[in-house]
């Protein structure tokens, strides 16, 4: 039953990482074919922004070192101009990359804390942001879109907690390299609504627009749904999510998975919030996913709706 609340947004719009930040993190290299269709598959069931890959050293992350092979793949979503399909940069090379294959929009991935960035990015904090400075300008200069993510916003494994006023400094000073969309990132799921509040208000003095944050949470300790209705009662219309649940992050092992996007699909068909999204579609792609992958879905609306034990 659809019973709309008030204070909510009439639209968001779901950032779905399930391609890119879901399979950076399996053990067993999937296939290049299965990641084209996974992709094709989610833009069926009518999400609109569809993280596609990273171009970052097979090194770092080999299970993305297909990137250039991936992308050229998924030519029809992206001349369509009905599916944005962001991938993620780590600097200039990473630039050069997608910028030859045509990426028309990218994302940096910064970190609000010393030690995910040393651990991440082998960098400071600071010594991060002057690597980004020339991505994003460069960016901007091609007329491509960037996303900055800001990982470690409300707890860090090693550090702890996290002050409000640190996350809104990096935060800050990433909006002003020129990023058009910021993504806080819950890492390590940790966050609760008051936390969430007291972040966004502070980012709201500080003169980082509502209008460009997008959350991007984890569901470590069953609170990524609480929060993200925190945050759309607060203004915010971008959410991150992963089909399926999939994901966490290779560099920080208590992070679990992403919040399920069918997860917040279903909370959002029951508030009238519109996404744009055929859950029943959504739901059988994570399952085809599942199946590709060997293991069910940890999506409790997919275990629901398919029947999954």
């Amino acid at each position: 039953m659809t019973v709309p609340a008030p204070g909510l947004p009439a639209r968001i719009r779901i950032h779905e990482v399930g391609a890119r930040d879901g399979l950076q993190n399996e053990k067993a290299v999937v296939p290049t074919g299965v990641k084209a269709e996974f992709v094709r598959r989610l833009a069926e069931a009518g999400l609109s922004t569809i993280e596609a890959t990273s171009f970052v050293h097979p090194k770092w992350v080999p299970q993305l070192a297909d990137a250039e092979q991936l992308f050229p793949m998924l030519g029809e979503l992206a001349d369509g101009g009905d599916v944005a399909l962001p991938v993620l940069v780590p600097n200039e090379r990473g630039l050069d990359r997608a910028l030859a294959l045509g990426a028309r929009r990218i994302a940096v991935f910064g970190s609000a804390t010393e030690t995910f960035a040393a651990r991440n990015l082998n960098r400071t904090v600071d010594e991060s942001l002057a690597m980004f400075e020339p991505v994003v300008a460069r960016a901007g200069d091609a007329g491509v879109h960037v996303r900055g993510y800001l990982s470690m916003c409300f707890g860090d494994p090693w550090e702890g907690a996290v002050p409000v006023a640190q996350v809104v400094r990096v935060a800050k000073a990433l909006m002003d390299l020129g990023c058009d969309e910021l993504s806080l990132g819950d890492t390590i799921g940790v966050a609760t609504p008051g936390h969430v509040t007291a972040l966004l208000a502070a980012l709201d003095e500080a003169g980082v627009p509502t209008a460009t944050i997008g959350v991007h949470f984890h569901d470590t300790y069953g609170q990524a749904l609480s929060n993200t209705l925190t945050a759309l009662r607060h203004g915010v219309t971008t959410v991150d999510a992963s089909a399926g649940g999939l994901g966490g992050c290779p560099y920080a092992r208590s992070a679990t998975g992403n919040l399920a996007t069918e997860d917040l699909v279903w909370m959002l068909d029951g508030l009238g919030v519109e996404t744009g999204v055929d859950l029943g579609a959504l739901t059988a792609t994570s399952v085809w996913m599942s199946e590709q992958l060997g293991r069910p879905s940890p999506s409790r609306t997919v275990r629901a709706l398919s029947h999954e034990e």
